[in-house]
Parts: C-alpha cells; sequence; structure tokens
C-alpha cells in the first residue's frame, strides 16, 4: 500500500468546479506533479478540484486516498485507489490532515478556509508538528497576509503559482522522488 512507501499530500480544495473549467485543470496539473514527485495524493475524495487532482494523479501512475463519510450520500469518484470512509464531516476533516505528510490548497469557498485554518491553528498552537503547507495561486493572498497581523506564530504555508512549482516546493521540503 502506498502509505508504507511514500510520502502523502492532502489537497484541499473546492467541490463546486466543473470538468473541463480552468480551475479543475490546475487541480488535474497538481495531482500529475505530485504523483511524479513521488507522492500519494489524498483528497476529501468527491468531485471538483478533488476529482481534478485525483484524475490528474491517477493518469500520471500515481496513487489515491479518497477520505468520504457518511453524512455525504455521494460515492468517491472513479480516481480513487482507496476509500477511506468516516461517519462525519468533522472526522474527514481530522483524517485528511493527519494523513497528510504535507498540504496543497486549491482555491475553495468556506470548507476549504476551514481546512486551511485548522492546518494553521494546530500547527500554530503546536497540536501538529510543522509540516510544508503551500497554497496555489493568489486566491488565499489576502487571508495570509492578515491573519499574520493576529495571534499567530507561525506562518507555515508557501505559495507557488503554478502546479509545478506547487509540486517542486513540497518535494524540496518533504523529499519525494522525481518519476
Amino acid at each position: 500500500m502506498a502509505r508504507g512507501e511514500k510520502p502523502i499530500v492532502t489537497v484541499f480544495g473546492s467541490g463546486g468546479v466543473e470538468p473541463g473549467s480552468s480551475a479543475y485543470q490546475t487541480a488535474q496539473r497538481l495531482g500529475a506533479e505530485l504523483a511524479r514527485a513521488g507522492f500519494t495524493v489524498a483528497t476529501g475524495g468527491y468531485g471538483g478540484t478533488m476529482e481534478g487532482v485525483s484524475r490528474g494523479a491517477r493518469e500520471a501512475g500515481g496513487e489515491v486516498i479518497g477520505v468520504t463519510a457518511e453524512v455525504f450520500a455521494s460515492p468517491a469518484n472513479r480516481w480513487v485507489t482507496e476509500e477511506i470512509r468516516v461517519k462525519t464531516w468533522q472526522e474527514r476533516l481530522v483524517k485528511l490532515v493527519e494523513l497528510g505528510a504535507g498540504y496543497a490548497v486549491l482555491p475553495g469557498g468556506t470548507g476549504t478556509l476551514v481546512e486551511l485554518a485548522v492546518v494553521w491553528e494546530w500547527m500554530n498552537k503546536g497540536f501538529l508538528p510543522a509540516k510544508p503547507a503551500v497554497v496555489l495561486g493568489d486566491f488565499w493572498g489576502p487571508v495570509l497576509a492578515v491573519l499574520p497581523t493576529a495571534e499567530v506564530r507561525t506562518q507555515p504555508f508557501l505559495r507557488a503559482q503554478t502546479a509545478e512549482q506547487a509540486a517542486a516546493r513540497l518535494r524540496g521540503e518533504l523529499g519525494g522522488s522525481r518519476k
């Protein structure tokens, strides 16, 4: 199983993205680049950017863990190679954070904001060891710019403008191997 062999990068992003859109294509490129960099990818397992990342990773020969929740009736997307099913949305979030040796954050809505905030807060409070985290593009820039002025001890998020840069930054921080 991939978990023992390769580091896992958990990717957070929007479920409300359509296949073929530029956001989906970016997610697909990110999944492919992460797989080529030697990572297993974990996502929330459903549609949108989660599907795009999963598809990109699988098409590049990688493994994909999808963490899904019973509270949502939807099945995992077809690109997931291992599904972890939990009961609640909260358990899903915790499992995604636990799985990640590192994180990538794509543009998204309030769910993605919660995921970004949980990773940041847990690292800030020492509940989670420092792990590399990359935000892709400029979408989260205003959030990252405002929060350091608050009570924040650490700013764990690296920035990348492209999927290739994001994967390279994580590979530089976590190791991994270029396929």
